[in-house]
């Protein structure tokens, strides 16, 4: 603990702690309540996961003063993690009320009841978090013997997430942490039959590289296939090993600061679907990590069976069949989720013209081929946009963050395109910024729509009621 050192002089935060005290008594501080509770406090921006507060208690365990932690994550500080904590509860606040769960640390070996809760401060989420110290586990001897205790640990913590994603991101977290380890991570099969890097958990400190780890060509993991078709692991205690028997893979691991590594593979029905593994444990515990990641193996790859699983249910249930366009439920749950904070939006309303008479013309299936083509049309004007499809004939666009003038322009591309692919589309747009109601903003873009409908009718000298 730090407070008077050995010579007893007073450290940094115990001179913090005081100067805190003095301030207080002549500036009302709004996190003075919180200062001396016998439980551990913080908060952050639960948007930016800045630090603005850790009471005396928080601050004397971790050995930093608010000095220490300005600017810094509290994920970095608190969890010792480069990225969001995967069991982070920021989505799931509300202000006036608390969320109570527990987590168990693995580096710490200790359970910890959680309260947490939101207040708004000046336009701004604060999240409030109240740790009670529930003491260490059952298992007082070392975790890297009891390794039964450990894995039931890992697998209880991440069977309580909602989805398969945060089971796995958890459970990454968890071994990371366990292992002391800068880097776990699982690489799946990819169609094309090289590798990507799906999930990643990394260490404060530690640069995550997810992104740059993705179609990786057959070539590179070829000789750990070779190896995993044998039902064995990789294990590589020293890097440098492998400049001269594995240079491509050396020329992959030696860029990202891997010393040494631990990686095991993944099956499905007795096949290779992938590995998981984690960068430099430390030296004696790599035999430890080798058997733990095995045992492992067979839940993520549970894991991964359900998500995919999950996948296939969500497209389903959210995705037109024909065109791959998003049905009502996933435009209802896309402007939820996108328009939340969005300061501006435009909405495109597209009504296929002549669907019925192909259909009847032609047969259904060039119907389905001319609803393709317009979506081929949409598609390529509005990539990155939400696109949807109504009903059998109407499309709809929602384009978040987006400014008039650009608006129109890509109108007048998407007649261009529409030309191209020989469709005729009825098209009404609207545009908002600033405050709006979304459902207004489509009824008014359906409203031109039907007039633009209406007009291309008239001048066709087409009398619809007939």
């Amino acid at each position: 603990m730090r407070g008077v050192n050995e010579y007893g002089k007073k450290d940094g935060v115990q001179e913090y702690g005081e100067k805190r005290d003095k301030e207080a008594s002549s500036v009302k501080d709004p996190w003075e309540m919180f200062e001396n509770l016998n439980e551990y406090v913080y908060a952050a921006d639960a948007s930016t996961y800045e630090l603005i507060f850790m009471n005396k208690k928080l601050r004397n365990k971790l050995g930093v003063s608010l000095q220490d932690a300005a600017g810094r994550k509290c994920y970095e500080i608190l969890n010792s993690c480069s990225t969001p904590c995967t069991q982070c509860s920021n989505g799931e606040l509300s202000e006036g009320k608390f969320k109570e769960w527990w987590r168990y640390d693995p580096k710490k070996q200790k359970y910890f009841a959680l309260k947490d809760t939101v207040i708004n401060e000046g336009g701004r989420r604060i999240r409030i978090e109240f740790a009670f110290d529930l003491g260490a586990s059952d298992w007082q001897h070392s975790r890297y013997q009891d390794m039964e205790v450990v894995v039931n640990e890992g697998l209880r913590a991440a069977l309580m997430e909602s989805t398969p994603d945060k089971t796995i991101n958890v459970l990454l977290e968890y071994l990371g942490k366990v292992l002391d380890g800068e880097r776990t991570y699982i690489f799946e099969k990819n169609l094309s039959g090289g590798d990507d890097n799906t999930y990643e958990w990394t260490a404060a400190g530690i640069t995550p590289e997810k992104d740059n780890l993705q179609q990786l060509p057959p070539e590179v993991c070829a000789n750990w296939y070779r190896n995993f078709k044998e039902n064995k692991s990789m294990v590589i205690p020293d890097v440098e090993e492998t400049r001269k028997n594995d240079p491509v893979m050396y020329n992959v691991l030696k860029p990202q600061g891997i010393n040494s590594l631990v990686v095991v593979p993944l099956y499905e029905q007795g096949k290779v679907i992938g590995f998981f593994g984690v960068d430099n444990p430390p030296e004696g515990r790599i035999e430890y990590a080798e058997n733990l990641l095995q045992i492992i193996g067979h839940f993520i790859s549970s894991s991964l069976k359900r998500r995919n699983l999950v996948r296939k249910l969500e497209i389903m249930s959210f995705r037109d069949h024909l065109t791959g366009f998003g049905n009502r439920y996933s435009m209802q749950r896309y402007v939820r989720e996108k328009l939340k904070e969005c300061e501006a939006v435009g909405v495109v309303y597209c009504d296929i013209t002549g669907l019925k008479a192909t259909n009847d013309r032609e047969g259904h299936e060039a119907g389905d081929r001319y609803i393709l083509r317009a979506c081929e049309s949409l598609s390529a004007v509005f990539d990155g946009c939400g696109l949807f499809r109504m009903g059998g004939d109407e499309l709809l666009v929602i384009c978040p963050q987006i400014q008039n003038d650009e608006l129109e322009e890509k109108l007048e591309l998407l007649k261009t395109s529409l030309n191209e692919n020989s469709v005729i589309m009825a098209v009404g747009i609207a545009w908002r910024d600033s405050r709006y109601n979304i459902d207004e903003v489509i009824r008014e873009a359906e409203t031109l729509m039907y007039e633009d409908k209406a007009s291309y009718y008239r001048e066709m000298g087409v009398d619809r009621r007939k």
